[in-house]
């Protein structure tokens, strides 16, 4: 038995041990392992519940969806807005710890309908040492149970898990949720988020995978990862990026030549890209 194998097997007995679980489901690849091992240890008795807002981009829905059915869990959403929220809405430098309590506190409102006592999220062991995470500080003061950190399973690992488990996932980049696109001190509004989603939906389309479209108070800044910049430097796409992006609401398009870097317009550049998934992470991501 392998030092992994051994770990997903104490995952398991430690879920099996519980009535009943709600995994906090954004459908990335740490969420995802934790929903196949609850799954796995609980069968009908696992709960993946995905939580909807202006946040969450309407692609990682349709994600989250795809990957719970791959795994076989029952999947639910839930619907709430950050933006009542108005601590969230002026992005100070815990914006993901407010974030976070909403989306959780979702969380225990669908457990405690369910009769189920404990919430999961997909917080894994390389986590906690990877800057200034707020968001994390919620998990811990609401008792989410993390089976991943619990159980010492790195990025690596909870990765070549993914890939046991054959979930289309397992090399999906980290996401984060659309906010994070905003630098901090900028208010969130449903108008940035919106254009947000539609700038990286043409990215997308445009076939790049690591890529972030920040929102400098109208001005869009590209970030793509550096081995896709070449593409980025396309003329054609340079085009179609000016033309849609103006189109979704912004008054200048940029592309950073450094390339897609975590954290890029958070707190002391902290790395808050690389979070736990809820997903969110779309984790629900901090970045």
């Amino acid at each position: 038995m392998t030092a992994l194998d051994a770990k997903l097997d104490a995952a398991r007995d430690d879920l099996a041990a519980r009535d009943g679980v709600v995994v906090a489901f954004s459908g990335g690849v740490d969420s995802a392992v934790v929903a196949a091992l609850a799954h796995d240890a609980l069968d009908d008795d696992a709960v993946a519940c995905t939580a909807r807002s202006e946040t969450l981009p309407a692609a990682e829905l349709d994600d989250a969806r795809r990957v719970a059915d791959e795994i076989g869990i029952r999947h639910e959403t839930v619907t709430f807005s950050e933006l009542d929220n108005p601590d969230f809405v002026a992005n100070d430098g815990e914006r993901c710890y407010h974030c976070r309590t909403m989306r959780l506190g979702k969380m225990y409102e669908v457990a405690r309908d369910r009769g189920i006592g404990t919430v999961c999220d997909g917080t894994n062991a390389s986590d906690p040492g990877e800057g200034h995470r707020p968001g994390l500080r919620a998990v811990e003061e609401l008792e989410v149970f993390s089976p991943l950190l619990a159980h010492d399973l790195s990025k690596a690992e909870v990765r070549e898990a993914a890939d046991r488990y054959d979930l289309s996932v397992a090399d999906k980049p980290s996401m984060a949720c659309l906010s994070s696109r905003i630098p901090t001190g900028l208010e969130v509004t449903e108008e940035k988020l919106t254009r947000v989603e539609k700038a990286e939906r043409l990215l997308r389309t445009w076939g790049f995978s690591q890529f972030r479209v920040r929102d400098h108070d109208g001005l869009a800044r590209i970030e793509v990862a550096p081995d896709e910049l070449d593409a980025a430097l396309d003329r054609e796409f340079a085009r179609a990026a000016r033309e849609h992006l103006t189109d979704a609401g912004f008054d200048h398009v940029t592309l950073d030549l450094h390339g897609y870097r975590t954290g890029s317009v958070s707190p002391e550049g902290d790395g808050a890209d690389a979070g736990p998934d809820l997903e969110q992470e779309y984790p629900v991501r901090e970045d």
